[in-house]
């Protein structure tokens, strides 16, 4: 089962150099937002199977609820922000 969930982990970090991609080399600003949201989704279960190979779910787990509230919040700063640019047609 450990093998499994550590397959599980590597997948995600391919997944999320594909994310990253999208981050460097996106079309548009929002595609650049989506992507950076979902490196950080991709990142808290990237972290909470890592707890589990560990047998500290407890700990990872509190570690991945941090997280997800700084992407969370991060995310919405940097779409409000690049709303404000993107009213005054600066963008």
């Amino acid at each position: 089962m450990k093998s499994f969930f550590l397959a599980v982990d590597i997948f995600l970090c391919l997944m999320v150099f594909l994310c990253l991609y999208r981050v460097v080399f996106g079309p548009t600003l929002g595609d650049r937002i989506v992507a950076t949201g979902a490196i950080g989704t991709k990142t808290l279960t990237i972290l909470v199977i890592i707890g589990f190979l560990y047998g500290r779910v407890e700990m990872f787990l509190d570690i991945s609820l941090a997280y997800a509230l700084l992407n969370f919040v991060g995310t919405l700063a940097a779409a409000k922000y690049f709303e404000a640019f993107e009213a005054k047609g600066e963008f």
